[in-house]
């Protein structure tokens, strides 16, 4: 029986260009693996219609991370294709990349989420009180983010943004409390994969210096993930329950995890979604799928086939 031939992305514009090589090398060696497909191999920059059209393949698999390869744009080229693609759609891939919006979808389903600022960089006196968290509203993988816990790094983090803006960079931000533990400690990280609508278990997070960093997520290995950990009562069933009703408001499809802060009291606070989350060694999407049972050529070859339903469907 002859394979189905996926065509797998990676590269692109954007600040996690590194990170996509790394996951889309990932999900081409597992689909290589099974016995259903094999992968077409693409670098790409930031490509057209007519560079796409010609590029082999009978499903298409993007693994970028980013504005560009994540927020739209793309979705926005991959429906133009006429193939099935594995992950949302354009508008669901632009809404998930704006936090700002995402936090007012995410309070009107009632899911706590810190209230959120746009940065104005006229602001010398920070809005909210400290600590709090500044980064990019659509940015991922913690890229252009601070904590501030006074005025000193405050105004650091407002001279770094305003001199990167001087060179060039045009990255809107925002300004959001940073969720503390108990006493002001550290609070703890949880994240919900999602797989066809349904939430996979949780893994909370624990990076060596207190910061899940870019680095702390790609390069070192000093970070423990904790599967299944131990919560308050009610709060994995609720943080897995919001995550299903998020994502579905959205119109996420296919794939998709959630980022979330649990504070000393007990609350568990929304940060983002991400829709097409990493698929390296380290991400935390095939560390819960692996859980479950679900090893990387059947957690791949299984994204590529609800792309081929839901693409009959449509």
């Amino acid at each position: 029986m002859s394979k189905t031939t996926v065509l797998v992305l990676g590269g692109g514009p954007d600040s996690e260009r590194e990170v996509s090589l790394v996951s889309a090398r990932c999900i081409a060696d597992a689909l290589d693996a099974s016995p259903r497909f094999r992968a077409e191999r693409r670098t790409i920059e930031q490509i057209g219609i007519d560079e796409l059209k010609v590029m082999p393949g009978e499903v298409i698999f993007p693994a970028l991370h980013g504005g560009w390869g994540e927020g739209g744009p793309l979705q926005d080229l991959l429906e133009f294709d006429g193939r099935p693609f594995v992950g949302s759609g354009s508008g669901a891939a632009r809404w998930a990349m704006d936090k700002i919006a995402t936090k007012l979808e995410a309070q009107r389903l009632g899911i706590p989420t810190p209230r959120g600022h746009v940065l104005d960089l006229r602001d010398v006196v920070c809005p909210l009180a400290f600590p709090v968290v500044v980064k990019p509203i659509h940015e991922g993988s913690t890229v252009g983010l601070f904590v501030c816990r006074d005025a000193a790094e405050w105004a650091r983090a407002r001279r770094t943004i305003e001199d990167a803006q001087l060179m060039g960079e045009r990255r809107c931000c925002m300004v959001e409390p940073c969720v503390t533990g108990s006493g002001g400690g550290k609070a703890r990280e949880l994240t919900v994969g999602l797989i066809d609508g349904k939430a996979l278990p949780i893994i909370e997070i624990r990076p060596a210096d207190g910061l899940y960093d870019y680095e702390a997520k790609y390069t070192r290995d000093d970070t423990q993930y904790l599967l299944d950990p131990p919560l308050p009562d009610g709060v994995g069933a609720a943080i897995k329950r919001q995550t299903e009703e998020l994502a579905a408001a959205m119109g996420v499809r296919h794939l998709a995890r959630t980022d979330f802060m649990l504070d000393g009291a007990g609350t568990a606070w929304f940060l983002e979604i991400n829709t097409l989350p990493g698929f390296t060694d380290h991400s935390l999407v095939p560390k819960a799928a692996r859980h479950t049972g679900l090893e990387m050529p059947d957690l791949c070859s299984k994204l590529v086939e609800m792309a081929i339903r839901d693409h009959a469907r449509r």
